[in-house]
Parts: structure tokens; sequence; C-alpha cells
């Protein structure tokens, strides 16, 4: 059970978040979630095989070609795309040893995927908007 505690937990303590079908349109969740979190002091890392930079940042087209250690992992993909996205989390967390956290975002829910990364020792978070908890519990 994610509790509070758990989500104020992850936000003091992760700070580089990779995000998973971050967009270039600004008036996306995919896009002004993470420039929310960017401006409130996390490293933001996009992963979007399509777009050239995203927030001044060069995207990455998968997760194994980000050269830095990965904290966080945001999900903006369908709820059905997510277990192939987990799948690739973990290839990664088992090469890298990396990516403490898999958030999906408001709307987004796997199961099956939920349940496979919490048995590699991940936290997951799924249909829950990382800004309106960052604001509903860090916020003064």
């Amino acid at each position: 059970m994610i509790t509070d505690a758990i989500i104020k937990d992850v936000f003091q303590q992760y700070k580089t978040i990779a995000v998973y079908g971050m967009s270039t349109k600004e008036d996306k969740p995919a896009h002004y979630v993470p420039a929310f979190l960017l401006g409130k002091g996390y490293a933001i890392i996009p992963v979007n095989a399509s777009a050239e930079t995203i927030l001044k940042v060069p995207p990455y087209p998968c997760l194994r070609d980000i050269p830095g250690r990965i904290d966080v992992l945001l999900v903006f993909r369908p709820s059905a795309q997510v277990l192939d996205v987990v799948r690739e989390a973990l290839e990664r967390r088992t090469e890298r040893g990396d990516i403490a956290v898999i958030w999906l975002q408001d709307g987004i829910y796997n199961e099956e995927a939920g349940k496979l990364a919490e048995q590699a020792g991940i936290i997951v978070i799924q249909d829950r908007c990382m800004m309106h908890e960052f604001t509903r519990l860090m916020s003064p």
C-alpha cells in the first residue's frame, strides 16, 4: 500500500527522474508535469525516440541509452504499454542497479507490471499525478 509517507519520501530521497513518453507539446501533461518538477529542482531526463530536444535537454530513445543514474521512472504511456516499459526498466536495473521507483502518471495502471516491478524491489506508484502529489505533500 502506497501511503503519503512513502510518496513524500520519494520526493525527498530521489532527485533524478527519467520521463518515459515525455512530450514536446507544452499543453500535454507529459510535458508540463516534468517541466514543473524541473522547476522544483529535479533532474529530468526525457525518454522519447522521435524528439530532438525537450526542455532544452536531448532525449534518449530508450532507458539503456541513458548514461547516468535514474532514481525514478515516470511513465506517460498507455496502460497497455506499461508492461513493456517495466520490462525495459527491469533490464536496466539488473545491469545498472538503479531505478528505485516506477511512477505511473494519473490514469495509467497495469497490475501485472506493478507486481513484476514490486517483486524486483521497486516502489510502484500507479494512477497518480506526480505534480499534484508534490503540490499536495511538499508545498508549504
